[in-house]
This record gives C-alpha cells, structure tokens and sequence, in this order.
C-alpha cells in the first residue's frame, strides 16, 4: 500500500510542462553518447556520473520529461515499501504501514521522487541498506549490505554518511564483538570502493563554490521538512517521535525501530551540517536518504500510544478477549495518515507547479521562441543559461550564439566553450542587437560575477547597449540589447526592423 500511495503521488501532474536547471543537465547529458559522458566526468559532475548512465539508457528509449523523472517516481516508490519492511521488522506488520505512508505522503519525498535527478535513488538505495543491515545484525550476511551500500554511494558520495548512522545503531543495540567485526569489514569495503570518487570528486569542488555554511534556522528547516511543513502534522509528528525515542535501546544485540530510524535521521544531516561549518557542502537534497528514518520514529511513537491504549482496552477483559493487534488501530493510524495528506495537500498541489522549482527553462524557451527570429544573435549570461537552448533547442534554430567556440558535447563541458575577454569585446563590437537570455540578479548589477569573461559580458552590456523590451521568467529574462547611434562604429549602418 504504501508503494501504491508513493507511485500515485509521484505520477500526479508528473508532466509540468518545464525542466528547472539542474534537470536540464541530467537531460542534455542523458542524450549524449557513452564516450562523451565519460568524458564530461573528467572535469566535472564525477560525483553523477552513475546516474547519467543510467539515465542514457533510459532516454534512449523515450528521450522527454516525463521518462527524465519516472527512474525517480520508482525509486520513491520503492523506498516507501522499503520503510514499510523495516517497520514490520523491527516491530510490526501495523508500524510498518503507519511508516510507510508517512513517508510517501511527505511533501519533500514527493518533490524529489518528481525531479530528474538522482537523489530519489539514492534515498531507495540507502534504504535498501538499511534492511539488509538489520538482517545482518540479525545474524544474516553482510556482504549484500556492502554492494548495495557502494552502489549507493556511487550514485552519490554523501550517502557514504549512512555508515556513521549504522555505527550508532549498533552502539545503542550492544552488539557484540562478531557484529561489529562483520559491519567493519563491510564498511571498510564501501569505503575503498568510494576512494576513486573521492579522489576524483575533490578536484571538481569548485562546483560547490556557491553554498553557505548552514546555521540554526537550516536545522529546524529540514525537521520541518522530515516530519511535515504543515504546523498542525508537524507539532503531531514530532511528540509522537519524541515518544519514539523512548524505546532507543532495547535487548542485547536486538535493534529497534527507534535505534535504527533515530540514528539514519539524525546522524547524517548533522555531521554534513558541522562539516560544512569549516567548507559548505550542505544542501538538503543531498541528505534526502535520511529522511526515512523520520516516519519510522513516528510510527513507532505511534505504536506506544496504540499500545497503552490496548492494554486499557484489555484491563479487566478475559485473555481470549484482548486482541493482540487490533485491526481497529491499523485503521486509525491509517485515517490519521490521510488527515495529514489532507492538511498539506495545498502544498503538495503547488509543489507539481513549474514555478515551484528554481527556475523554469521551459518557460524561457517558450519566451525565446516568441521573441526571436532567423539570424538573430544571442548571448547567455551566465553560460550557464545556454542549458535552455541545449535543452530546448527548437527556438533557438537560425540564431547565431554569438560567444560560443565548442559545443558542449564535443568540448566535455556542460555548457560549451566560450570566447576569451578579447574575443568576446571584438565579436560584440561587431553588433548592433543582441538578445541576452540572462540572470536579471547579474544584468541588473545586483552582485558582479568572479568569472572574468561574465563580467566582461555585463560590463560590456552596460557600457555599450541598451536595454529595450524583455520577457521575464521568474530570475530569467529575455532581453533585447540594441546599440545606441551615438556609440556605433563609423562603419555601422542601422539593421532592418524586425518581422
């Protein structure tokens, strides 16, 4: 059930009609060719590159949006039954469902399980992980938990957290010494497997030059996020974790729920969060894996409540009359499940929305392609924003990227190759209107770029152009730059009006 749920959630409005920025990437770098994926990683995105592999064999089937997002709408699904199991592990066929649609039906696992990029899979796979960890605690092999673990690591390096989390559930089960041994040497596999990445990861960190340490108000945002952005599920769901947390320990060497789900909600976002006090790496998206852990918690503070009321049900009664697991409460817990979905429904409606990404490049196309025409010069700024026309290449065909050297493909970069500042001062000296597809933030002077050829572009522009009639999409816009008469060259003569 809570798959179904989780599936019919993610399929809901799957089709928004636009790509925001980091979708476009997987998208133009799905469709390209095995060798020039290989090569894109040499100097950027390392740390995808499983996934874009991946996402190659799925779009070669049926390359658009919809097919971008499905890998994600399974994977979400998957690690909504794969919470359901470890529910019913740990504690009972009833925690496990109770778990299950929580998670499905949470805001943030809808909003990524509708994103075109890997984290869905990753969270499916640590959560996988996470099983066969209590089976092996249990007494089962380690060496499933291990591949699983190094595969889900590759698709995104962070997940390699999960082990610090699978340490403190030991630790609060008392595991004994065979345990801890078998879990070391697993773990000591996953790491040796991920040491390439790292190795190759770690020249590429320029990419996460734009993130800022994360403070206090970040924590209690991704809480939120964890237990329900709506006040009324969230004040619910956090004292039912609370109780939850009453049960962390239980008997020797015998996991709980709570000391499994506390430790994968917690540890992770927390040693990622320190981290980053002394080099930024945080982003929410990429501890979404931890998310899992919450909805357990949940259920098994729900549990507590459905068990107290139980035993008052059965004081007094004859043994045969106490039923051990009241189908009456399952349903409850299910009802009260539903309630939520109810309370946050306007925010999963406006989540399937375009404008509830970053960006919506979409959007621009559309704009672009009424504003156009055959022959017209374009420059993107920042190089970044060529992504729509990589994505949306239609209302671009017949216009001249005026700055661009080398494709993207061919060059192994995300966005092409650019002309150096005097190249780029010369090829824009030679023009009369440019359009600009650009960041209103940069062409506005509201902060100047540290690349030395988008700041030539922006002081070029102001120095030399006007700004005429524009489109704006959100922090995109379409803008006409025209010369004035006064600034061009002797040589210049006015272009013929447009169509």
């Amino acid at each position: 059930m809570p798959a179904l749920v989780m599936l019919a959630l993610g399929l809901w409005r799957l089709d928004r009609g636009g790509m925001w920025r980091d979708e476009a990437v997987s998208f133009q770098v799905g469709r390209r060719t095995v060798p020039q994926i290989w090569h894109l990683l040499h100097d950027v995105d390392a740390v995808h590159g499983l996934y874009y592999l991946l996402l190659h064999a799925v779009l070669a089937v049926h390359p658009g949006e919809v097919a971008l997002r499905l890998p994600s709408v399974c994977a979400a699904a998957a690690t909504a039954a794969l919470v359901a199991e470890l529910g019913r592990r740990l504690v009972r066929p009833r925690v496990g469902l109770w778990a299950g649609l929580l998670y499905a039906v949470t805001p943030m696992a809808g909003h990524y399980a509708q994103e075109g990029r890997s984290y869905a899979l990753v969270a499916a796979g640590a959560t996988a992980a996470t099983l066969l960890f209590v089976r092996a605690v249990r007494g089962g092999a380690w060496r499933a938990y291990g591949v699983v673990l190094s595969l889900t690591c590759w698709l995104h390096e962070f997940a390699v957290l999960l082990l610090l989390a699978h340490a403190v559930s030991l630790a609060l089960a008392r595991a004994g010494r065979r345990v801890w041994r078998g879990w070391g040497c697993a773990a000591a596999a996953v790491v040796l497997a991920l040491l390439p990445m790292v190795l190759v990861s770690r020249g590429q960190s320029a990419q996460l030059a734009w993130l800022r340490p994360p403070t206090a108000e970040t924590a209690g945002g991704l809480l939120r996020r964890f237990l329900g952005p709506a006040d009324s599920v969230y004040w619910v769901c956090l004292a039912l974790a609370c109780l939850g947390l009453l049960r962390l320990a239980g008997r020797r060497g015998e996991p709980t729920c709570a000391g499994v789900g506390m430790p994968v909600a917690v540890v992770p976002p927390l040693v990622l969060m320190l981290v980053s006090q002394a080099s930024p790496l945080y982003v929410d998206r990429y501890v979404l894996y931890a998310l899992s852990g919450a909805p357990l918690l949940v259920a098994c503070g729900a549990e507590r409540v459905a068990g107290t009321v139980e035993r008052l049900w059965g004081r007094g009664r004859p043994v045969w009359r106490r039923p051990p697991a009241s189908p009456a409460l399952a349903l409850l817990g299910v009802a009260a499940v539903a309630l939520s979905v109810v309370h946050q429904f306007p925010l999963l409606r406006d989540d399937r929305a375009p404008g509830a990404r970053a960006d919506d490049l979409g959007a621009v196309s559309r704009a672009a392609g009424r504003e156009l025409a055959d022959g017209d010069a374009v420059v993107f700024v920042p190089a970044a924003l060529r992504n729509v026309a990589l994505t949306y290449p239609r209302p671009f065909d017949g216009t001249r990227d005026v700055l661009r050297v080398a494709g993207a493909a061919e060059s192994g970069t995300l966005y092409g190759r650019e002309a150096g500042v005097a190249e780029l001062r010369r090829r824009l000296a030679g023009l009369d209107r440019v359009w600009v597809v650009g960041d209103r933030r940069l062409l506005g002077a509201r902060w100047v770029p540290r690349d030395p050829v988008e700041r030539a572009k922006v002081t070029t522009l102001w120095q030399q152009f006007t700004g005429r009639e524009e489109t704006v999409r959100g922090v995109v816009t379409v803008r006409l730059y025209v010369r004035p008469v006064s600034a061009r060259p002797p040589s210049a003569s006015p272009r013929p009006g447009r169509r």
